[in-house]
């Protein structure tokens, strides 16, 4: 006999279990809501891949300073958002306080960083200039060619594994149900989202729906087509490797550096853990780890710590990351009741964990998006929002 497929209500119906969907269904739990989260394997996805940078100041990029107020109001809840976690889970994320160095390989790579300090300066940031023998004695691996940096100590970091993991079980200790599947289709009722259909027939109904499926947002069927939201898979390949005892410490902050025109960083995790990334490819869905991928990874490295080549290659893993095409997320309410949006965090998703879930907590409990979140509507992609008035 088929097995007659369940309907199971809920308040709140989070589609994607990877960080920015657990976040959101922990903090929804929290409310009082009653939440499910759709994901055939919870805490998977991008922060597998991810390396955990915390980089507000070092992120900045020109033309995103709107972004940059979000991120800094992520970074400075993250500590007790980690306090707030560890307690909760019982598990340890990783986090560091242990800043940010980036620094100059030629003359070129130091002029753009002087243009980076001066753009951090006025956008009220914290960053202190070092020349390259300061770089060097506070990281002796360096390479004696650096020619100067940035010294950023509120940059930190955390591991995304972890912090994952820590998520799943503050979800379950919560009273989050998990529905181990992947949502195939959006059932909408009578103008208004209502639920969604799994790969194996089964319909889950929830009053309210989040679609939080990273880099796979944009291809859940069903949802109309001004809504669906402009969200596009960005390949980035990372390599781990292993600092033994006779080398630590290696490391002691994260260092990144612009080599050939590609960004590089070494991220030293506190359980001798070194993480090299990362590449960034329009390659659509593809998610192969490559010759090329990881010889360029190393030879930048090498550029930046030459001593790097000497540490076991222990990984090398290849994701997706999910990007709108302004590269900021997309939060809160769409123009078809019932459905939100939570994705399109591209490079800043594990930096925007604590705020997303509070505004989508906001949101999924008032039905508006907090002040700080009003540039992250998901209706600026909408044709409606971009008509010019007559």
């Amino acid at each position: 006999m088929s097995r007659i497929p369940e309907t199971r209500a809920s308040d709140v119906l989070v589609v994607g279990g990877g960080i920015i969907g657990l976040v959101t269904a922990w903090r929804a739990a929290q409310r009082g809501l009653a939440v499910t989260i759709a994901d055939p394997e919870p805490g998977g996805g991008a922060a597998q891949v991810a390396a955990g940078m915390l980089a507000a100041v070092t992120e900045l990029h020109y033309g995103e300073q709107t972004l940059l107020a979000l991120n800094v109001a992520s970074a400075q809840r993250y500590p007790a958002f980690v306090a707030e976690l560890e307690e909760t889970s019982g598990q340890r994320v990783g986090y560091r306080a242990c800043g940010t160095l980036a620094v100059a390989l030629d003359a070129d790579d130091r002029a753009h960083l002087r243009e980076l300090h001066a753009l951090q300066r006025r956008s009220g940031l914290a960053s202190e200039w070092l020349t390259g023998r300061e770089c060097r004695r506070l990281e002796p691996m360096l390479a004696p060619g650096v020619r100067g940096g940035l010294r950023v100590d509120g940059d930190h970091q955390v591991d995304p594994r972890r912090l994952a993991s820590a998520l799943v079980t503050a979800c379950e200790r919560a009273g989050v149900v998990f529905r181990h599947g992947w949502a195939e289709r959006l059932s909408v009722t009578g103008d208004r989202a209502t639920g969604v259909v799994l790969a194996d027939g089964e319909e889950l109904t929830a009053d309210q729906v989040v679609l939080a499926g990273g880099s796979l947002s944009g291809r859940l069927n069903g949802v109309p087509a001004d809504v669906l939201p402009p969200v596009r898979p960005v390949k980035g390949q990372v390599l781990r490797l292993t600092v033994p005892p006779a080398y630590a410490p290696f490391l002691s902050r994260t260092v990144r550096a612009v080599v050939r025109g590609s960004d590089v960083y070494l991220v030293p995790r506190e359980n001798g853990e070194l993480v090299v990334g990362a590449t960034s490819e329009e390659l659509g869905w593809d998610t192969t780890v490559t010759a090329g991928g990881v010889y360029e990874l190393l030879r930048d490295a090498h550029e930046l710590v030459p001593g790097i080549t000497e540490l076991p290659l222990t990984e090398t893993r290849a994701g997706l990351r999910p990007a709108s095409p302004d590269n900021a997320p997309l939060l809160g309410p769409t123009a078809l009741p019932g459905l939100h949006l939570a994705t399109g965090h591209h490079r800043n998703g594990v930096l925007l964990t604590p705020v997303t879930g509070d505004v989508m907590a906001v949101v999924l409990v008032s039905g508006s998006l907090p002040d700080e979140a009003r540039a992250f509507t998901p209706r600026r992609f909408s044709a409606v929002s971009q008509e010019q008035p007559a």
